[in-house]
Order: structure tokens, then sequence, then C-alpha cells
């Protein structure tokens, strides 16, 4: 009876070591906000999500695998709250022709459609495989005081500025290996991505049982180095895509940031070239914390070239304020007005019209959990 005591009680504290090295965190962030948008002379009033951060339902864990390395994975789902719906596109959808020249396209919903990756960490550093934010679009987000979301966020000009490439890694990339720096390099951090294709030589079937073969690109590669001490932040960052016609969609951005205590001034230049087109943009925003709250502002430009695009220029200007009930909770308002010229269309929320300005304002509430 002792010595199966005994037994029992070496068993559980190996159980208690081993569960000690590893551990497993639910997260997530539910943001909503009422607003109304014009874009031309058509105005809509909608509860809309992301406005602040974007919504997510979250699964991490690491495991300590002893002599300094780890393992640990990440999975994410984005989720729409205002109308209950989980997970998103992957940017695999890919419009393909069926033998009587019907268009459609493949499917590209994901429920982990944010994140899903497994890493292996250690001095070296980090190797990340799975399905991931790219380098170019960490860095512009890493100096918009806006981040990636809100009417006055840089994206909102390059956001959607593809050049017809159809390439689909302007925010994230699919079976993708990245590498990352060990954080112990005096500020030095560094990042380089690789992603395969998707679907190369594959066929896709329609509704109507007909099979038709499709190219898929999306390959990526991206690098990614920055330096980093006291206040000063600054980065650089490179990629290039393989997209339609065989053409290379090719993204490069700078930004740095200083942060003065009493504000935090941030500034970038991004420019993106896909054959005889190129988008050029620019971007001035600020952070200041105000008490409990947080004002932010933010001015960019987009400047339109080659393939007849010249005259397509847009400019953004953005107000935010954030007032912060507690360290999770948070309640904002915003401004945002983007001004198209010629045949430009972006807009701050909804189908933008050419050549006009789209201008939204609105109030929400974001809770971290």
């Amino acid at each position: 009876m002792k010595k199966s005591l005994l037994a029992l009680a070496v068993l559980g504290a190996f159980a208690g070591a081993a569960s000690a090295q590893s551990s497993l965190t639910v997260f997530g962030i539910v943001d909503l906000s009422v607003n109304s948008i014009k874009n031309g002379s058509t105005t809509i009033k909608s509860m809309d999500s992301e406005q602040l951060n974007s919504n997510r339902l979250g699964f991490r864990g690491n495991e300590d695998l002893g002599g300094g390395m780890g393992a640990s994975f990440w999975l994410e789902a984005g989720f729409s709250p205002d109308v209950g719906a989980v997970g998103g596109g992957n940017g695999l959808a890919t419009a393909v022709k069926d033998s009587t020249g019907t268009s459609y396209k493949t499917s590209d919903s994901a429920f982990f459609n944010r994140r899903s990756t497994v890493s292996l960490t250690g001095g070296f550093g980090e190797v990340r495989l799975g399905r991931d934010y790219t380098n170019t679009f960490t860095n512009v987000a890493s100096f918009d005081a806006y981040g990636a979301n809100g009417f006055g966020n840089f994206s909102k000009l390059y956001g959607t500025t593809t050049l017809g490439s159809g390439a689909g890694t302007v925010v994230r990339a699919n079976n993708m290996v990245g590498y990352f720096t060990p954080g112990n390099l005096g500020g030095v951090y560094a990042s380089l991505q690789l992603a395969a294709g998707e679907g190369v030589g594959g066929t896709s079937t329609a509704a109507g049982g007909t099979s038709a073969s499709y190219s898929a690109f999306n390959k990526y590669r991206g690098a990614r180095l920055g330096y980093a001490a006291g206040p000063v932040d600054v980065a650089v960052a490179m990629s290039q895509t393989d997209a339609a016609g065989g053409e290379k969609y090719k993204v490069f951005n700078i930004g740095a940031s200083y942060n003065l205590g009493v504000a935090k001034i941030l500034a970038q230049y991004d420019q993106r070239k896909f054959g005889a087109k190129k988008y050029t943009s620019y971007q001035f925003s600020t952070s200041v914390p105000l008490g409990q709250g947080e004002f932010r502002a933010s001015y960019a430009k987009g400047n339109a070239e080659g393939g007849g695009t010249s005259a397509d220029d847009a400019s953004l200007f953005g107000l935010e304020y954030i007032y912060n009930l507690s360290k999770r909770t948070a309640v904002y308002t915003q401004y945002g007005r983007l001004s198209n010229k010629g045949a430009s269309a972006l807009s701050v929320g909804g189908a933008g019209v050419a050549g006009t300005a789209s201008t939204g304002y609105g109030v929400g509430v974001r809770h971290i959990f």
C-alpha cells in the first residue's frame, strides 16, 4: 500500500512538472461601433466591427523543451459579432472558367483565417510555419498610430492597391516559413519569410461537375530589418509576390517613430509596383495620451502612376478619441475623410465612388478578454 502511494506521489510530481512547462491561453477581442458613412451622394448608417481593433478568438500555447528551446502554436479566427459570423477569407479564391466559358471562383473560407502557425524558438530566434502576417504589412501597421483599423488608418489607401495583380499577400500569406531574430541583438531586429504559391497545376470543379485547370500565384518572398532602442524605432521592409500573367507585385516601405512622452510621432513611406503601374503613398500620424484617454490623428496621401492611372490620386485625414474604462474595455469615437481624384474610388467604408469624397463618423466599444 505504501509503495503504491509512493508511486502515485512520484507520478503526480512528474505530471505537475510537465504541466508547469507548458501553457494554453484563450484570448480575443470584441469590437462593435455604430457609424454613418457617405460615399458620393449615398449615406449608409450601420453597425460595423473592427473599427478600433480587429475582432478575434484565439488559442495559443507553448512548451518548454529544455536547453533553452521551446515549441508554440497560435490559432486565431476572425469574426463579425454584428452578425455572428466566424472565420473569413484566406486569399485562396481563384477566378476560373469551365469548358462553357462560365466564370466562377473556388472557395476561400477558413476558420483560423487570421493566423495559424507552429513555431520552434531558442537562442537562434524563432522559426514559424503557417498562415501569418507578411513582413511588409507588419511594417506599415507598426508605424501607423491607428494600427490597421479605423477610418484614418493607412490601409485605406494602400490596402486595396494591388494594381490589378490579384496578389493576395497585402496582409497575410499562406504556406509561409518565417525566421525572426532573437531579442538580444542590441535593438536590431529582422525577419525573413517565404511562402509557397497555392494550387499550382491544380483543378477545380464547378457546380455542374465540369473540371477546369487554374493557375495560382501568391508565392511570396519578404524581408524586414529594424532598430528599436529607447524612444526610437525605425524599420524597412520589402517583398515580391508572383502575380497574374507571370508579373511580380513588388512592395517597399520604410517607417519611423519617436516617443516624446507627451506624444508619439510616426511617419512612413510605401511604394507598390506591378508592371507599368506604381502607387506611392506616405503617412504622418500621432498618438497623444490624455489621462485615461488617447487622441489619434493621421494624414496620408497616395499617388498613382503608369498604365493610365496618373490622375487617380487620393488623400486621407482621420481623427480618433479613445477613453479607457478599464485595462480591457474602451469606448471611442472617430471621424475620417478620404478624397478621390480621377478614377480613384477608395473609401473609409463601403463602396467608394470615383472622383468623390468618402466621409465617416461613429462611436463604438471594444472589450479584450
